[in-house]
């Protein structure tokens, strides 16, 4: 009986994780949709944002890695699709497991932004998986974090809060390119999907 209720509170503790998450996951996107219409330099308008594209809510996507800090990092030069570049140094390198499969990532830290305290947390993770130019944009996806996320060593990876660049939406933007060491393979279901409008 002991075996049996620990099975049934470990289901009910799963399910309740698993609605909680995809709650969370739809604030987050009403807030990435509202903030389109804040950013005087956005592609998107009001009557655009219906076309946004995302997987369900997956809480088997939401991963813990490990954070290797990376120290003594020289800057080097991330290109961008429209031929500009930027430059960014190696802040981590995340280990981590998903869908069996062990994988590795490496976070940024812009340069540029760096210097600007408003920004001086800010942390970039570009990647390329087995769904872009498929499912995704072929030029890759985005996620956001911060130094904080970083606590004893390691870090949340949701991959429901991948995102497009702006470049999926219009051209004229300066869009980093995932660096070849963030391609992984294997197929991320989770997060922005392609823009389902023409442009």
């Amino acid at each position: 009986m002991k075996y049996l209720a620990a099975i049934i509170l470990l289901l009910t503790t799963t399910s309740t994780f698993a609605q909680n998450h995809k709650a969370q996951i739809a604030e987050f996107r009403k807030s990435y949709m509202d903030d389109f219409l804040k950013d005087p330099r956005s592609p998107l308008k009001q009557e655009d944002l219906q076309y946004l594209r995302f997987y369900d809510a997956d809480s088997t996507y939401r991963v813990t890695a490990k954070a290797e800090l990376l120290t003594n990092q020289t800057p080097f030069v991330i290109p961008a699709f429209d031929c500009t570049s930027k430059q960014y140094v190696r802040y981590a390198l995340l280990s981590f497991t998903l869908k069996d499969k062990t994988l590795q990532l490496t976070i940024y830290k812009s340069v540029a932004l760096s210097a600007n305290p408003a920004y001086s947390n800010y942390l970039f993770l570009p990647f390329n998986d087995n769904t872009n130019g498929k499912e995704t944009y072929g030029g890759g996806r985005y996620i956001d974090l911060t130094t904080k996320d970083i606590k004893n060593g390691s870090i949340v990876i949701d991959f429901n809060k991948a995102y497009n660049p702006y470049c999926a939406f219009a051209s004229g933007y300066s869009c980093p390119k995932p660096p070849d060491e963030n391609n992984l393979d294997v197929a991320i279901a989770a997060g922005e999907k392609n823009f389902g409008k023409a442009h």
